[in-house]
C-alpha cells in the first residue's frame, strides 16, 4: 500500500488579518541568523576559532539592514500582515520574499553540501581540508543558488506565490533537516577527537541524520511540512 502522506487543509487553517508584534518580532531573528551566516568563510571561522572584530562588523551591517526592512514590513513573517492569504492564488511574489528566501535556499544548501563533501574527503583521504574547499568553492556554490533564486527557479522565490501549498514545505523540510544535522555535526565536531575512525562515524551519523528528518519531512511529520489541500482562506507561515 501506498505510504500515508499527512495533509492539512487550507480551509481549516486559522485566518488572521493581521500579524501579532510578538509574531512579527520573533520572526526578526531568523533573518538576521540567514543574512549573518552569508559570508560562508567567515561563519567557518567563527565556529573555528569564535566571534571577531569582522564578525561584529559585519551583524551590525545586518541588525542594521534587517531591522530597517522589518520596520517596513519587508521581511518575511514581520510584515503587518500576511501577504499569502489563498495557496492557490496567483498572485506576484515581492522581491523582498524572493530574495530572503533566496538566502536562506543558499544557506541551507551550500553549508549542507560543503560539509558532507568535507567529511566524505576526510575519510577518503585521512585529510581534513574543510577551509580550502569553504573558500574555493562556498562563493562559486552559493552565487549559483542566488542566481536561480532572483530567477525564479526555486520554491518560495518564483514570481507567483500559486504553488505555496507545496513549496513552504520543500522550504521547511530542508531547514529541519540542514539545521539538525548541521547541530549533531557540531557538537560530534567538538566532543569526539580527530582520527580515521571518529570520521567515519561523524559521516555516516551525519548523512542519516540529513537523510531521516528529510524523510520525516516528506511524510508531514515535522512542523509546516504538510502538503496544503487548497480550499479556502489561509495563512501562508
Amino acid at each position: 500500500m501506498p505510504e500515508k502522506v499527512k495533509l492539512e487543509f487550507a480551509s481549516e487553517r486559522r485566518f488572521r488579518e493581521r500579524n501579532k508584534l510578538y509574531y512579527r518580532f520573533l520572526h526578526w531573528p531568523i533573518w538576521i541568523f540567514v543574512f549573518f551566516i552569508t559570508p560562508g568563510p567567515l561563519t567557518f571561522d567563527l565556529f573555528a576559532r569564535g566571534f571577531d572584530s569582522r564578525m561584529a562588523l559585519w551583524l551590525a551591517v545586518v541588525l542594521a539592514g534587517t531591522g530597517i526592512a522589518g520596520m517596513m514590513g519587508q521581511l518575511p513573517g514581520v510584515e503587518p500582515r500576511p501577504y499569502i492569504l489563498r495557496f492557490t492564488e496567483d498572485k506576484p511574489n515581492p522581491w523582498y520574499r524572493r530574495i530572503c528566501y533566496t538566502f536562506a535556499w543558499a544557506a541551507a544548501v551550500t553549508f549542507a553540501l560543503l560539509n558532507l563533501a568535507g567529511l566524505i574527503y576526510a575519510v577518503a583521504s585521512g585529510r581534513w581540508i574543510l577551509r580550502q574547499m569553504y573558500d574555493a568553492a562556498y562563493f562559486p556554490i552559493a552565487g549559483t543558488i542566488w542566481v536561480l533564486g532572483l530567477s525564479g527557479l526555486l520554491p518560495r522565490v518564483r514570481r507567483s506565490t500559486k504553488g505555496e501549498g507545496s513549496e513552504r514545505r520543500y522550504f521547511y523540510g530542508t531547514v529541519w533537516s540542514v539545521t539538525t544535522a548541521q547541530i549533531v555535526l557540531l557538537a560530534m565536531w567538538k566532543a569526539m577527537p580527530r582520527n580515521p575512525q571518529t570520521d567515519v562515524v561523524k559521516l555516516v551519523v551525519y548523512s542519516l541524520v540529513l537523510v531521516y528528518m528529510g524523510n520525516q519531512a516528506r511524510k508531514g511529520h515535522l512542523p509546516r511540512t504538510r502538503q496544503i489541500v487548497p480550499g479556502e482562506w489561509a495563512v501562508a507561515d
